[in-house]
């Protein structure tokens, strides 16, 4: 059983990037929503982000899980919600509006696509909540705790070849998971566990298949994030990392919603057997 109250371990989770593969993530919020632990600070890199501060905002994990399956994971309910996107102006279309590959403006799709119960500045959270960037020419990954939140979310979330880099106070960002795919490391000082959620995957395919141009790229990707994590870990690891079964899942796969959530379920018992043992062992 878990402790509750002012005698309870502090926990606070890092919800790693890996685009449709984090709505695993859901199953982790669910579980800590089951077992009654609000963590006392929440990071996120790209996806990772846009549940943790889900989370922040209060809203339940069975909240998050309805809402996806009704959006994301119904293909009509994305076409309509793509279609209130479309640029009605030729100027608009001319100065980004327009749906064409590396320049979907990610801010206006999360817009249309998040909650609108989702606080607009991050001040509004109930949660002390950050969110990680990469700036592009900084060569460097930022970590973003204030101030308007959506941009925040769409620098986070920013895949590079498929959205449009995002301005904040003056900098280009990009995908925060080019830098840090799980960002564990910036609680440490504030909890008791710490947990960290990695959902970044491996390429998909056989061995003697030849990927294609745009599978070659997220692929690289994904070998890249994987190399930052396992060093990382060589540092420091969090108290309990969980790799959720994402199996082939590509980047994109939103529309894969309900079978993602089927595949990984075992993750939300395997955390609950996680945070017993790990309190056990403190106690």
């Amino acid at each position: 059983m878990i402790p509750q109250g002012s005698s309870a371990p502090r926990v606070a989770i890092a919800f790693g990037g890996g685009g449709a593969r984090g709505l695993a993530h859901i199953h982790i919020i669910e579980a800590l929503d089951e077992l009654g632990i609000r963590p006392v600070r929440i990071t996120g890199s790209s996806i990772g982000a846009i549940m943790g501060a889900g989370m922040a905002a209060g809203l339940s994990g069975a909240e998050i899980r309805d809402f996806t399956l009704k959006t994301v994971g119904d293909p009509r309910a994305v076409m309509n919600r793509i279609w209130s996107l479309r640029p009605t102006t030729l100027q608009e279309f001319v100065s980004g509006g327009g749906f064409r590959v590396g320049q979907y403006n990610l801010e206006r799709i999360l817009k249309a696509f998040l909650p609108e119960s989702l606080p607009e500045d991050f001040s509004s959270l109930t949660i002390p909540f950050g969110a990680i960037a990469t700036d592009y020419y900084g060569e460097r990954e930022v970590l973003v705790e204030q101030g308007p939140l959506y941009p925040a979310l769409a620098a986070s979330a920013a895949i590079p070849a498929v959205f449009m880099p995002v301005m904040l106070e003056g900098r280009v960002m990009i995908d925060g998971g080019i830098y840090n795919p799980v960002p564990f490391d910036y609680l440490f000082d504030d909890a008791d566990i710490v947990i960290g959620v990695d959902v970044v995957g491996a390429p998909a395919g056989e061995d003697q298949q030849i990927p294609r141009r745009i599978e070659s790229l997220f692929g690289a990707s994904q070998l890249m994030m994987q190399s930052i994590i396992a060093t990382k870990l060589k540092i420091r690891k969090p108290d309990i990392l969980l790799r959720p079964n994402v199996g082939k899942i590509a980047v994109l796969d939103f529309l894969k919603a309900a079978d993602i959530l089927a595949m990984s379920a075992d993750v939300k018992d395997e955390l609950k057997r996680a945070l017993d043992a790990a309190i056990t062992f403190r106690a």
